[in-house]
């Protein structure tokens, strides 16, 4: 099992990530999993760059993936305050932004 990387506070997710996950028979702990252990998924660089500082600033965390019918799913954890306190997270689809 992958190390914890930061806390996923509440976790919610939006009814068409919800619908995806279920077409594709996967659960949101699948991906929950490799979001707190630091595998960002299909992020550019750039993307990548900012979620490392990210877990040293306490800032917005992104993940990318998709689902195996190709769905393509967003994980958010939002940051609360600058010391790294993160209360929620949301699994939702880019359209759902």
């Amino acid at each position: 099992m992958a190390a914890v990387r930061f806390p996923l506070g509440q976790v919610v997710a939006t009814p068409g990530a919800l619908a995806a996950l279920a077409q594709s028979r996967e659960r949101p702990e699948k991906f929950l999993t490799r979001h707190q252990s630091g595998d960002w998924g299909d992020l550019c660089e750039e993307d990548c760059s900012l979620n490392k500082a990210a877990l040293v600033n306490g800032s917005r965390l992104l993940s990318a993936y998709q689902t195996a019918n190709g769905t393509r799913v967003w994980i958010i954890t939002e940051a609360e305050d600058d010391k790294g306190i993160r209360r929620s997270t949301c699994i939702l689809l880019p359209e759902d932004y």
